[in-house]
């Protein structure tokens, strides 16, 4: 909490200076130090420089005894900015009013509520700068802290600066990485000296020299040893002895002398945690102020607060029930207060606390802190008899534990400890939170299946919550599974729901467990929850709506929401929702040729897989770097991937595993030209002529099996698996391309072809593109139509230099050789006007800007782009500025001096 200063600073120049450099411009500075050192003298002498130079100053503090009520450090922040709300758009001013308690709503995200603070900020930072002072940033409840950090990070360039002090060793929640900051060191001995001298002037020299070697430097020793000392001669002065204990003993001795009504407002102030003074007895308190112990501005403050740990350490523990139960009785309309200090007077197993608190968790999940809600819900365990609630309230915590903290491995002693409350059987929030386990911890589908399927029984309930999520973990199950009797009990659970299933949770159970035949009546409603994806701020229900659009390829119209995940992830939220974000990332990443993304997100995915233990999740990340080793001739690296993916799967019956491997090898010998072997994996996911039931990975392998069975002479086998994926193509464009380039390999017919690699749309999809250009220029090439087929070879081999795909690089040039042309045309082969509009989109202008601008249509525009970006060999608009100046560098060292 905030200190209480006297005087000038002495010492300090420099370090007010820096201060003031860092924030007076925007920005964030973290004042870090040992305890006592002087930050929050510093933090309101910057303060008071803040206010005479024309800023706003906010002020917040944590709490060392904070009731742990979500967002209370940001409420201080925001607290005088609170009637700017409505300038803010509806969905801000709804995430911050639910978050901030000041409202009811749906559960809003952690990404939100920081982007709504952010703003609330920079809007209040237009008409004037503006400071956030933050003291003893450590102790600020974990929401708050998380939210603040965020913040911190993005005011840089903004009117709003950010100053904050912490204990050095205290990390908190407060994320501090990256941020410019400064350890404020103690003072010299001249400046300790004078600050001592000021203060105290009466002092003897010898006592002045004790002193100054106990404090060693630290002005709240400087200031506070002479009060206790007293009319004492030097020789009585304590031992030399840690600091933290010396200044503790001269806070409990001045405490001691507080009358008793006094010290007990005291302890009801620390334990309340959030400095309300209207439960507090004003009169009492004037003892305390008096003291300058604390102060009230508005709420009450204490001087430093370590005199807050104090007042604590001096009570008994019967003093502390009775102030939490007086605190239970006057906090009677905040429930979740309430809720706490019932809890903290409980001596044995008391249900209607513990229900008490449950709800309390709940309402602080819906407000997106659910590391909070795990906290209480333990608690509330201990609180409960043995019993179903019990098992139940452990179950609950071992699940989010695992979902949104990360803490996978403390799953385990929660289970166990559920099982011994209740031995009649699993609930099922223990059900789930055991199927989590056992598919993240030894990858055992049937027995989570069974554990799963046991745990949801004939619930029908579709408002279950419980059962809605227990039915979201068994469709993972399934998945990775990848067998139809296992999809079959998940359909019927389903079927049961009264009134109806949920819309997302109906839509997955069919786009994810068999597309191929379940996905086209879902679409339109597919499309619906995708575009409400804007608004989403949930999680693991963007990651959901996100894995429902994997197979039916619309993870692009996802991207956006999707990176919102990952970085709540990073900010310390739903840690399962950022893993499965990045690696739905990096499947989109490799579709679309996107590959050094694709390195990227992986890399962090499996990262955080290995970090909190997520074996199973971490197995689409594995099977990603085998397909971007395979698709670039890394064949020792796809291989060793794929023989690893088999090994784990084969004992566990994880057949989802198993089809990664498969395509994984299939690639790989393609890359190679072993067209015999990757028919052979291909068509062991899904045979020619068919698509396998429950076997979603089929439709990422139209192309693999295709070109394996046309390579190898299996005419028949194209021809029937051509007839099989045709009712694909109203799926999406990359469907309705390999769709239709699996029927002109059937058939024969050239304008078939023409119209697979044309189809509108399908330059989304450039590798699987450049591929059927490839077999498209091989065809023409032996039918001795050289110049159609350079066309398209040309196309598919600027396409694989840009993704550095060299097996089909390579190919690709020797059947460009055998042509006739020996090198690809280059940039002068462009047109003046293909010129002018690929440096108009170099730029940033979209096709309808530059339309407009060229008196062209946008169709036109985006024709002319897709005869440009394979001359330059580019597959994207990002990349174009740099193939332009290449390609300007070279026509400029092949052209002839004038």
């Amino acid at each position: 909490m905030a200190a209480i200063t006297g005087g000038p600073l002495i010492g300090r120049e420099r370090d007010l200076s820096r201060i003031g450099d860092a924030v007076g411009q925007g920005g964030a500075f973290i004042l870090r130090g040992e305890a006592g050192v002087g930050k929050s003298a510093l933090l309101e002498a910057a303060a008071a420089q803040a206010l005479a130079a024309g800023h706003r100053v906010l002020h917040g503090s944590g709490s060392q005894f904070e009731a742990e009520v979500s967002f209370a450090g940001l409420h201080q922040v925001l607290y005088p900015l609170l009637a700017d709300l409505p300038r803010l758009s509806p969905a801000h001013e709804r995430a911050l009013s639910v978050a901030l308690g000041l409202g009811e709503g749906a559960p809003p995200g952690q990404l939100l509520v920081a982007n709504a603070a952010l703003l609330l900020l920079r809007q209040a930072a237009r008409s004037q700068p503006l400071l956030v002072v933050v003291d003893d940033i450590a102790w600020l409840d974990r929401a708050s802290a998380v939210l603040l950090g965020f913040v911190a990070r993005r005011l840089t360039g903004s009117r709003a600066g950010l100053l904050a002090a912490s204990r050095s060793g205290e990390e908190g929640f407060f994320e501090y990485g990256g941020l410019p900051g400064h350890e404020l060191q103690p003072l010299d001995e001249a400046d300790a000296a004078a600050l001592l001298n000021a203060r105290f002037p009466a002092l003897a020299p010898r006592a002045c020299q004790r002193l100054l070697a106990d404090a060693r430097g630290n002005p709240l020793a400087l200031l506070e040893l002479p009060v206790a000392l007293g009319d004492s001669p030097p020789s009585v002065l304590p031992q030399v002895l840690p600091l933290s204990g010396r200044l503790q003993a001269v806070f409990a001795a001045r405490i001691r002398n507080l009358p008793a009504a006094s010290y007990d407002q005291l302890l009801l102030a620390v334990l309340e945690g959030s400095g309300d003074v209207s439960i507090l007895d004003r009169e009492s308190l004037a003892p305390a102020e008096r003291a300058g112990l604390v102060r009230i501005e508005g709420r009450l403050l204490f001087r430093h607060p370590l005199i807050g740990s104090a007042v604590v350490e001096l009570a008994t523990g019967e003093q502390r029930r009775h102030a939490h139960q007086r605190l239970a009785v006057r906090l009677a309309g905040r429930p979740e207060r309430r809720a706490w200090h019932l809890a903290e007077v409980a001596e044995g197993p008391d249900e209607e606390v513990a229900a008490l608190l449950q709800a309390a968790a709940h309402a602080n999940l819906l407000r997106g802190d659910g590391v909070r809600a795990i906290t209480l819900l333990l608690r509330a365990a201990e609180l409960s008899p043995d019993g179903i609630g019990r098992a139940g309230r452990l179950g609950e915590a071992a699940y989010l534990g695992s979902v949104v903290n990360g803490d996978l491995r403390d799953a385990p002693r929660l289970l166990e400890q559920a099982r011994r409350a209740d031995r009649r059987g699993e609930s099922l929030p223990t059900a789930v939170a055991g199927t989590y386990h056992l598919l993240n911890g030894y990858g055992d589908v049937d027995s989570a299946h069974r554990l799963m399927t046991g745990g949801i029984g004939t619930l029908a309930d579709a408002h279950n919550k419980p059962l809605i999520e227990g039915l979201y973990s068994l469709l993972m199950v399934c998945f990775f599974g990848g067998r139809g009797e296992l999809w079959e009990t998940f359909h019927a659970a389903i079927d049961r729901l009264k009134p109806r299933p949920p819309e997302l949770l109906d839509i997955l159970g069919r786009t994810f467990s068999d597309p191929a035949r379940l996905a086209p009546p879902v679409l339109d409603r597919l499309e619906v929850v995708v575009a409400g994806l804007e608004r989403e701020i949930i999680p693991a229900r963007i990651s959901r709506v996100g894995i429902a659009c994997a197979y039916v390829d619309r993870l692009g119209q996802c991207r956006e929401a999707l990176w919102r995940v990952v970085h709540h992830g990073r900010d310390g939220g739903a840690v399962t929702s950022a893993i499965e974000a990045l690696f739905l990332l990096g499947n989109d990443a490799f579709l679309v040729g996107e590959w050094d993304e694709l390195q990227q997100v992986v890399e962090e995915g499996l990262a955080l897989c290995d970090q909190h233990g997520y074996q199973l999740l971490a197995w689409p990340g594995i099977y990603l770097k085998g397909m971007l080793a395979a698709a670039r001739g890394d064949d020792g690296t796809a291989t060793a991937l794929a023989d690893q993916m088999t090994r784990w799967a084969s004992p566990r019956r994880a057949r989802a595993i198993q089809y990664y491997a498969w395509q994984v090898g299939a690639l790989a010998a393609l890359s190679r030209g072993d067209f015999e072997e990757a028919y052979r994996q291909a068509s062991a996911i899904s045979p020619a002529g068919e698509l396998a039931p429950y076997v979603p990975h089929a439709l990422w392998t139209i192309t693999d099996l295709v070109e394996a069975a046309w390579r190898s002479g299996r005419h028949a086998a194209v021809a029937a698996h051509a007839a099989a994926v045709q009712h694909l193509a109203v799926v999406s464009p990359r469907l309705a391309m390999v769709a239709g380039a699996a029927a002109a390999l059937a058939s024969g017919d050239n304008r078939l072809f023409e119209a697979a690699v044309a189809t509108p749309g399908a330059e989304r999809w450039p590798f699987e593109r450049a591929r059927l250009q490839l077999m498209y220029g091989e065809r023409l090439r032996r039918t001795r139509a050289g110049g159609d087929a350079r066309v398209h070879l040309v196309a598919a081999l600027g396409t694989f230099r840009s993704l550095d795909a060299r097996p089909w690089l390579t190919r690709a040039s020797a059947e460009l050789r055998a042509t006739g042309q020996s090198a690809v045309p280059g940039s002068a082969e462009l047109t003046p006007q293909q010129w002018e509009i690929a440096t108009l989109a170099a730029v940033g202008l979209t096709n309808k800007q530059i339309g407009e601008r060229l008196l062209l249509s946008p169709r036109t525009v985006a024709n002319h782009l897709y005869q440009v970006f394979p001359k330059l060999g580019v597959t994207s608009r990002a990349a174009l500025r740099d193939a332009l100046s290449r390609n300007r560098s070279q026509m400029t060292q092949e052209s002839p001096p004038p």
